[in-house]
């Protein structure tokens, strides 16, 4: 069992910069791929950014070099650095831990942070 807990939000200007934390409760960290999703008011949930581990990272399109997500299994933790952020980023972000497990998908959420940008 992991619990998340989602961090580092808040309300910036356009271009302005975030980082989002997501702290991890629970064992065996390193065998999870870390995803951020977010999820705007009215719209489905979208991938962000994701790190399988080994440096195995990909992003969505809109991030288009922007973001940057890292991990730190030692402390469990995992970020999402956001520059040159725009109002069209504006949405609750929420981490997510992930692992298969047979033909199933072990998956935990965080409770999410808002990102909002505004001028």
């Amino acid at each position: 069992q992991v619990q998340l807990e989602d961090s580092g939000g808040g309300s910036v200007q356009p271009g302005g910069s975030l980082r989002l934390s997501c702290a991890a409760y629970g064992s065996a960290f390193r065998v999870y791929t870390v995803m951020w999703y977010r999820q705007a008011p009215g719209k489905g949930r979208e991938l962000v950014a994701k790190d399988a581990g080994y440096n195995r990272r990909t992003y969505g399109d809109f991030v288009k070099g922007r973001f940057t997500i890292t991990r730190d299994d030692a402390n469990h933790m995992a970020y999402l650095q956001m520059n040159n952020l725009e109002p069209e980023d504006t949405a609750v972000y929420l981490c997510s831990l992930e692992r298969p497990n047979g033909n199933d998908v072990v998956r935990y959420w965080g409770q999410g942070t808002q990102v909002t940008v505004r001028s």
